[in-house]
Protein backbone atom coordinates (compact mmCIF):
# COMPACT_ATOMS: atom_id res chain seq x y z
CA UNK A 1 0.00 0.00 0.00
CA UNK A 2 1.55 3.19 -0.94
CA UNK A 3 2.45 5.93 1.54
CA UNK A 4 0.95 9.01 1.69
CA UNK A 5 3.44 12.64 2.58
CA UNK A 6 1.02 15.28 4.43
CA UNK A 7 2.53 18.53 5.43
CA UNK A 8 4.78 19.22 8.08
CA UNK A 9 2.50 21.11 10.13
CA UNK A 10 -0.51 18.69 9.57
CA UNK A 11 1.42 15.95 11.09
CA UNK A 12 2.15 17.95 14.42
CA UNK A 13 -1.62 19.10 14.69
CA UNK A 14 -2.62 15.47 14.04
CA UNK A 15 -0.42 14.54 16.47
CA UNK A 16 -1.60 17.34 18.91
CA UNK A 17 -4.98 16.75 17.98
CA UNK A 18 -4.59 13.01 19.03
CA UNK A 19 -2.61 13.61 22.29
CA UNK A 20 -4.95 16.10 23.85
CA UNK A 21 -8.14 14.74 22.95
CA UNK A 22 -7.25 10.50 24.15
CA UNK A 23 -5.25 11.40 26.67
CA UNK A 24 -5.90 14.34 28.12
CA UNK A 25 -9.85 14.31 27.55
CA UNK A 26 -9.77 17.68 25.19
CA UNK A 27 -13.25 18.03 23.00
CA UNK A 28 -12.99 19.57 19.63
CA UNK A 29 -14.53 23.16 19.52
CA UNK A 30 -16.89 24.10 16.46
CA UNK A 31 -15.28 27.71 15.68
CA UNK A 32 -17.03 29.50 13.10
CA UNK A 33 -14.82 31.37 10.54
CA UNK A 34 -11.44 30.28 11.00
CA UNK A 35 -9.32 27.87 8.77
CA UNK A 36 -6.57 25.68 9.29
CA UNK A 37 -6.70 25.93 13.33
CA UNK A 38 -8.63 23.56 15.61
CA UNK A 39 -9.92 24.50 18.99
CA UNK A 40 -9.80 22.27 22.11
CA UNK A 41 -11.72 22.26 25.15
CA UNK A 42 -10.74 20.75 29.10
CA UNK A 43 -12.81 22.69 31.28
CA UNK A 44 -10.87 20.75 34.41
CA UNK A 45 -7.11 20.46 32.41
CA UNK A 46 -4.14 22.64 33.09
CA UNK A 47 -5.19 24.57 30.41
CA UNK A 48 -8.86 25.11 29.30
CA UNK A 49 -8.71 25.79 25.93
CA UNK A 50 -6.27 24.93 23.60
CA UNK A 51 -6.02 26.02 20.49
CA UNK A 52 -3.70 24.66 17.69
CA UNK A 53 -2.99 27.13 14.34
CA UNK A 54 -0.99 26.01 11.53
CA UNK A 55 -1.57 29.64 9.57
CA UNK A 56 1.55 31.46 8.72
CA UNK A 57 2.52 34.03 11.02
CA UNK A 58 5.26 36.54 9.08
CA UNK A 59 5.47 39.69 11.58
CA UNK A 60 4.39 41.24 14.69
CA UNK A 61 1.31 42.86 13.20
CA UNK A 62 0.18 40.11 12.32
CA UNK A 63 1.16 38.15 15.35
CA UNK A 64 -0.75 41.07 17.64
CA UNK A 65 -4.09 40.41 15.58
CA UNK A 66 -4.00 36.77 15.38
CA UNK A 67 -3.88 37.31 19.59
CA UNK A 68 -6.52 40.08 19.29
CA UNK A 69 -8.84 36.96 17.50
CA UNK A 70 -7.65 34.36 19.67
CA UNK A 71 -8.90 36.47 22.37
CA UNK A 72 -11.99 37.60 21.03
CA UNK A 73 -13.02 33.50 20.08
CA UNK A 74 -12.14 32.89 24.21
CA UNK A 75 -14.67 35.52 24.97
CA UNK A 76 -17.33 33.95 23.58
CA UNK A 77 -15.93 30.94 24.85
CA UNK A 78 -16.38 31.60 28.93
CA UNK A 79 -19.94 33.05 27.95
CA UNK A 80 -20.98 29.62 26.82
CA UNK A 81 -19.54 27.94 29.39
CA UNK A 82 -20.15 30.58 32.26
CA UNK A 83 -16.61 30.95 33.58
CA UNK A 84 -15.05 33.81 35.05
CA UNK A 85 -11.52 33.16 33.92
CA UNK A 86 -9.88 30.88 31.32
CA UNK A 87 -6.28 30.11 30.64
CA UNK A 88 -5.47 29.30 27.38
CA UNK A 89 -2.79 27.66 25.39
CA UNK A 90 -1.98 28.78 21.87
CA UNK A 91 0.31 26.69 19.61
CA UNK A 92 1.55 28.07 16.30
CA UNK A 93 3.42 25.75 14.12
CA UNK A 94 4.31 28.45 11.74
CA UNK A 95 5.44 31.57 13.40
CA UNK A 96 8.61 33.59 12.21
CA UNK A 97 11.68 33.42 14.24
CA UNK A 98 11.84 37.01 14.88
CA UNK A 99 9.02 37.12 16.81
CA UNK A 100 8.96 35.85 20.88
CA UNK A 101 5.90 34.16 21.83
CA UNK A 102 4.80 34.26 25.09
CA UNK A 103 1.50 34.87 27.73
CA UNK A 104 -0.57 37.59 27.73
CA UNK A 105 -4.26 38.05 28.89
CA UNK A 106 -3.51 34.61 30.38
CA UNK A 107 -3.15 33.52 26.81
CA UNK A 108 0.58 31.49 26.58
CA UNK A 109 1.54 31.18 22.79
CA UNK A 110 4.29 29.17 22.39
CA UNK A 111 6.05 28.18 18.81
CA UNK A 112 6.21 24.43 17.76
CA UNK A 113 8.27 23.77 14.18
CA UNK A 114 8.72 19.79 15.26
CA UNK A 115 7.90 17.44 17.18
CA UNK A 116 11.47 17.18 18.95
CA UNK A 117 10.09 20.74 19.77
CA UNK A 118 7.28 19.46 21.76
CA UNK A 119 9.62 17.09 22.99
CA UNK A 120 12.00 19.69 24.36
CA UNK A 121 9.35 22.47 25.43
CA UNK A 122 9.78 23.03 29.09
CA UNK A 123 5.79 24.34 29.43
CA UNK A 124 4.51 21.59 27.90
CA UNK A 125 6.18 19.09 30.05
CA UNK A 126 5.31 20.57 32.91
CA UNK A 127 1.58 20.93 32.08
CA UNK A 128 1.65 17.60 30.40
CA UNK A 129 3.93 15.10 31.69
CA UNK A 130 3.85 12.32 29.65
CA UNK A 131 3.07 14.17 26.41
CA UNK A 132 6.67 12.88 24.91
CA UNK A 133 5.60 9.36 25.37
CA UNK A 134 2.00 9.17 23.86
CA UNK A 135 2.75 11.35 20.63
CA UNK A 136 2.42 9.36 17.46
CA UNK A 137 5.80 10.64 15.29
CA UNK A 138 5.60 8.91 12.24
CA UNK A 139 6.35 10.64 8.59
CA UNK A 140 4.05 7.99 7.07
CA UNK A 141 0.86 9.89 6.17
CA UNK A 142 -1.85 7.32 5.61
CA UNK A 143 -0.11 5.28 8.51
CA UNK A 144 -0.75 8.66 10.66
CA UNK A 145 -4.23 9.35 9.39
CA UNK A 146 -5.51 5.61 10.24
CA UNK A 147 -4.22 5.70 14.08
CA UNK A 148 -5.13 8.95 15.06
CA UNK A 149 -8.74 8.53 12.79
CA UNK A 150 -8.82 5.21 14.94
CA UNK A 151 -8.31 6.35 18.06
CA UNK A 152 -10.20 9.62 18.07
CA UNK A 153 -13.51 7.57 16.62
CA UNK A 154 -12.43 4.98 19.52
CA UNK A 155 -12.84 8.09 22.10
CA UNK A 156 -15.95 9.89 20.30
CA UNK A 157 -17.97 6.51 20.75
CA UNK A 158 -17.11 5.93 24.58
CA UNK A 159 -17.98 9.57 25.12
CA UNK A 160 -20.62 9.47 23.32
CA UNK A 161 -21.97 6.30 25.66
CA UNK A 162 -20.94 8.00 28.72
CA UNK A 163 -23.26 11.11 27.44
CA UNK A 164 -26.10 8.61 26.30
CA UNK A 165 -25.89 7.04 30.14
CA UNK A 166 -26.34 10.79 31.79
CA UNK A 167 -29.36 11.93 29.75
CA UNK A 168 -30.92 8.99 28.38
CA UNK A 169 -34.61 8.53 29.96
CA UNK A 170 -34.87 6.34 33.28
CA UNK A 171 -37.42 4.76 34.99
CA UNK A 172 -38.79 7.36 37.38
CA UNK A 173 -38.72 5.56 40.96
CA UNK A 174 -37.83 8.19 43.81
CA UNK A 175 -39.78 11.16 42.83
CA UNK A 176 -43.03 9.12 42.15
CA UNK A 177 -42.56 7.59 45.84
CA UNK A 178 -41.83 11.19 47.22
CA UNK A 179 -45.36 12.31 45.78
CA UNK A 180 -47.14 8.99 46.63
CA UNK A 181 -46.15 9.52 50.26
CA UNK A 182 -47.17 13.15 50.16
CA UNK A 183 -50.51 12.89 48.46
CA UNK A 184 -51.02 10.22 51.47
CA UNK A 185 -50.03 11.86 54.12
CA UNK A 186 -52.42 14.68 52.82
CA UNK A 187 -55.15 12.54 53.09
CA UNK A 188 -54.43 11.74 56.23
CA UNK A 189 -54.25 14.68 57.17
CA UNK A 190 -57.59 16.40 56.02
CA UNK A 191 -59.30 12.86 57.56
CA UNK A 192 -58.04 14.10 61.19
CA UNK A 193 -58.99 17.39 60.05
CA UNK A 194 -62.14 17.13 59.15
CA UNK A 195 -61.07 19.61 56.41
CA UNK A 196 -59.60 18.39 52.76
CA UNK A 197 -59.27 21.97 51.41
CA UNK A 198 -57.24 23.18 54.93
CA UNK A 199 -55.33 21.25 57.37
CA UNK A 200 -55.50 22.33 61.04
CA UNK A 201 -52.06 23.12 62.87
CA UNK A 202 -53.01 20.54 65.43
CA UNK A 203 -53.13 17.83 62.83
CA UNK A 204 -49.79 19.38 61.76
CA UNK A 205 -48.35 19.15 64.19
CA UNK A 206 -49.47 15.37 65.62
CA UNK A 207 -48.08 14.19 62.29
CA UNK A 208 -44.35 15.71 61.94
CA UNK A 209 -44.45 19.37 61.40
CA UNK A 210 -41.08 21.22 62.13
CA UNK A 211 -41.35 23.14 65.29
CA UNK A 212 -38.47 24.38 67.57
CA UNK A 213 -39.27 23.34 70.81
CA UNK A 214 -40.75 19.93 69.72
CA UNK A 215 -36.71 19.16 67.68
CA UNK A 216 -35.35 20.64 70.59
CA UNK A 217 -37.25 18.04 72.99
CA UNK A 218 -36.00 15.51 70.86
CA UNK A 219 -38.55 14.99 67.87
CA UNK A 220 -35.14 15.12 65.25
CA UNK A 221 -37.04 13.62 62.83
CA UNK A 222 -39.55 16.33 62.17
CA UNK A 223 -36.67 17.90 60.26
CA UNK A 224 -37.75 15.42 57.70
CA UNK A 225 -41.03 14.60 58.42
CA UNK A 226 -42.08 17.84 57.29
CA UNK A 227 -41.27 17.83 53.90
CA UNK A 228 -44.20 15.67 53.20
CA UNK A 229 -46.72 17.86 54.78
CA UNK A 230 -48.71 20.27 53.28
CA UNK A 231 -50.82 22.71 55.00
CA UNK A 232 -53.90 23.11 52.17
CA UNK A 233 -54.72 21.54 49.10
CA UNK A 234 -53.54 24.31 46.43
CA UNK A 235 -50.09 23.89 48.72
CA UNK A 236 -50.14 20.21 47.86
CA UNK A 237 -50.71 20.55 44.41
CA UNK A 238 -48.24 23.54 43.78
CA UNK A 239 -45.40 21.14 44.92
CA UNK A 240 -46.16 18.40 43.52
CA UNK A 241 -46.41 20.05 40.21
CA UNK A 242 -43.12 21.58 40.88
CA UNK A 243 -41.56 18.25 42.21
CA UNK A 244 -42.68 16.24 38.46
CA UNK A 245 -40.90 18.76 37.07
CA UNK A 246 -37.57 19.47 38.62
CA UNK A 247 -37.63 15.83 40.51
CA UNK A 248 -37.86 13.82 36.98
CA UNK A 249 -34.95 15.95 35.23
CA UNK A 250 -33.00 15.72 39.13
CA UNK A 251 -33.44 11.72 38.83
CA UNK A 252 -32.55 11.20 35.31
CA UNK A 253 -29.66 13.13 35.83
CA UNK A 254 -27.81 11.55 38.92
CA UNK A 255 -30.15 8.74 39.60
CA UNK A 256 -32.55 7.32 42.18
CA UNK A 257 -30.45 7.08 45.02
CA UNK A 258 -28.58 10.10 45.17
CA UNK A 259 -31.65 11.96 44.17
CA UNK A 260 -33.32 10.52 47.55
CA UNK A 261 -30.24 11.61 49.51
CA UNK A 262 -29.86 15.18 47.68
CA UNK A 263 -34.09 15.16 48.77
CA UNK A 264 -33.64 14.39 52.22
CA UNK A 265 -30.16 16.55 53.03
CA UNK A 266 -32.20 19.27 51.16
CA UNK A 267 -35.03 18.88 53.83
CA UNK A 268 -33.20 18.61 56.71
CA UNK A 269 -30.58 21.54 56.21
CA UNK A 270 -33.84 23.77 55.20
CA UNK A 271 -35.58 22.88 58.37
CA UNK A 272 -32.77 24.01 60.56
CA UNK A 273 -32.34 26.89 59.13
CA UNK A 274 -36.22 27.64 58.73
CA UNK A 275 -35.98 27.09 62.85
CA UNK A 276 -32.77 29.66 63.63
CA UNK A 277 -35.10 32.39 61.55
CA UNK A 278 -39.02 31.46 62.64
CA UNK A 279 -40.03 32.04 59.56
CA UNK A 280 -43.26 29.74 59.25
CA UNK A 281 -45.98 28.53 57.19
CA UNK A 282 -48.50 28.89 59.83
CA UNK A 283 -48.97 30.65 63.01
CA UNK A 284 -51.37 29.90 65.71
CA UNK A 285 -52.19 31.69 68.66
CA UNK A 286 -53.55 29.92 71.44
CA UNK A 287 -53.82 30.03 75.32
CA UNK A 288 -49.59 28.56 75.03
CA UNK A 289 -48.90 31.73 72.98
CA UNK A 290 -47.89 31.54 69.38
CA UNK A 291 -47.21 28.20 67.28
CA UNK A 292 -44.88 27.99 65.07
CA UNK A 293 -45.04 25.16 62.48
CA UNK A 294 -43.27 24.71 59.10
CA UNK A 295 -44.75 22.34 56.78
CA UNK A 296 -44.57 21.37 52.66
CA UNK A 297 -42.05 19.69 50.28
CA UNK A 298 -40.50 23.19 48.67
CA UNK A 299 -37.97 23.58 50.82
CA UNK A 300 -36.53 20.20 49.47
CA UNK A 301 -37.66 20.93 46.00
CA UNK A 302 -35.52 23.72 46.24
CA UNK A 303 -32.88 21.13 47.04
CA UNK A 304 -33.47 20.07 43.84
CA UNK A 305 -32.83 23.05 41.99
CA UNK A 306 -29.52 23.33 43.85
CA UNK A 307 -28.47 20.24 42.63
CA UNK A 308 -29.59 20.93 38.96
CA UNK A 309 -27.75 23.86 39.05
CA UNK A 310 -24.28 22.09 39.74
CA UNK A 311 -25.18 19.09 37.80
CA UNK A 312 -25.73 21.89 34.93
CA UNK A 313 -22.28 24.02 35.79
CA UNK A 314 -20.44 20.38 35.19
CA UNK A 315 -22.18 20.31 31.57
CA UNK A 316 -22.50 23.66 30.91
CA UNK A 317 -21.31 23.05 27.36
CA UNK A 318 -24.42 21.58 26.85
CA UNK A 319 -26.44 22.99 28.87
CA UNK A 320 -25.12 26.61 29.58
CA UNK A 321 -28.45 28.28 27.74
CA UNK A 322 -30.76 26.10 30.43
CA UNK A 323 -28.80 27.72 33.22
CA UNK A 324 -29.08 31.24 32.33
CA UNK A 325 -32.37 31.21 31.07
CA UNK A 326 -34.22 28.52 32.92
CA UNK A 327 -32.70 26.99 36.28
CA UNK A 328 -30.86 30.40 37.65
CA UNK A 329 -34.14 32.36 36.76
CA UNK A 330 -36.64 29.93 38.03
CA UNK A 331 -34.05 30.10 41.61
CA UNK A 332 -34.36 33.84 41.67
CA UNK A 333 -38.07 34.16 41.03
CA UNK A 334 -39.55 31.75 43.64
CA UNK A 335 -36.93 33.49 46.30
CA UNK A 336 -38.19 36.98 45.31
CA UNK A 337 -41.91 35.38 45.51
CA UNK A 338 -41.11 33.72 48.96
CA UNK A 339 -40.12 37.29 50.39
CA UNK A 340 -43.29 39.35 49.14
CA UNK A 341 -45.66 36.64 50.06
CA UNK A 342 -46.84 36.30 53.36
CA UNK A 343 -46.72 33.13 55.21
CA UNK A 344 -43.97 31.81 52.82
CA UNK A 345 -40.87 30.15 54.43
CA UNK A 346 -37.99 31.26 52.77
CA UNK A 347 -35.84 30.88 55.36
CA UNK A 348 -36.04 26.76 54.51
CA UNK A 349 -36.28 27.48 50.79
CA UNK A 350 -32.29 29.27 50.92
CA UNK A 351 -31.40 26.22 53.48
CA UNK A 352 -32.59 23.75 51.14
CA UNK A 353 -31.36 25.22 48.16
CA UNK A 354 -28.05 25.45 49.78
CA UNK A 355 -28.16 21.69 51.13
CA UNK A 356 -29.25 20.60 47.55
CA UNK A 357 -25.93 22.16 46.16
CA UNK A 358 -23.76 20.97 48.97
CA UNK A 359 -25.24 17.15 48.93
CA UNK A 360 -24.47 17.23 44.91
CA UNK A 361 -20.78 18.64 45.59
CA UNK A 362 -20.54 16.00 47.88
CA UNK A 363 -21.85 12.96 46.17
CA UNK A 364 -20.68 14.14 42.82
CA UNK A 365 -21.24 13.99 39.31
CA UNK A 366 -20.76 10.80 37.18
CA UNK A 367 -17.95 10.66 35.00
CA UNK A 368 -17.37 14.94 36.06
CA UNK A 369 -16.39 15.72 39.72
CA UNK A 370 -12.80 15.08 41.12
CA UNK A 371 -12.28 13.33 44.48
CA UNK A 372 -11.11 16.62 45.90
CA UNK A 373 -14.12 18.13 44.91
CA UNK A 374 -16.33 15.42 46.70
CA UNK A 375 -14.17 15.61 50.38
CA UNK A 376 -14.66 18.95 50.14
CA UNK A 377 -18.59 18.69 49.22
CA UNK A 378 -18.37 16.50 52.33
CA UNK A 379 -16.83 19.25 54.93
CA UNK A 380 -18.66 22.01 54.02
CA UNK A 381 -22.00 19.73 53.96
CA UNK A 382 -21.30 18.41 57.46
CA UNK A 383 -19.89 21.79 59.03
CA UNK A 384 -23.24 23.61 58.08
CA UNK A 385 -25.02 20.78 59.43
CA UNK A 386 -22.75 20.83 62.40
CA UNK A 387 -23.10 24.82 62.55
CA UNK A 388 -26.98 24.65 62.07
CA UNK A 389 -27.68 22.45 64.67
CA UNK A 390 -25.34 24.14 67.11
CA UNK A 391 -27.42 27.16 66.74
CA UNK A 392 -31.05 24.98 67.20
CA UNK A 393 -29.98 23.41 70.24
CA UNK A 394 -27.91 25.46 72.01
CA UNK A 395 -28.41 28.59 71.02
CA UNK A 396 -32.06 29.34 70.07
Amino acid sequence: MPSIIIRKNEQIMMSLVHYFVTKENYSPINVQGVKDEIWLENLDGPYRVIRINCNSIINEEQYKFDLFKVQHIIKQIKKKTLSWKMNALNICLDLDKKIEPGLYNHIETININSINDIKKNENLKEMFPDIENNLIDTKDGLDLIINVTHDINEKTYKDNKLFEKVFSPKKIIMTKLIMLICIVMYIILGINSNNFFNIDINSLVIFGGNNLLLVQSGEIWRLISAAFLHVSLIHLLVNMYSLVIIGTQVETFIGKFKFLFVYLISAIVGSLLSLIFNEANIVSVGASGAIFVSVGASGAIFGLMGALLYFGYHYRLYLSEAIKTQIIPVIVLNLLLGFMVSGVDNAAHIGGLIGGYLASMAIGIENKSKARDKINGWIVLILLIIFLSYIVFFVK
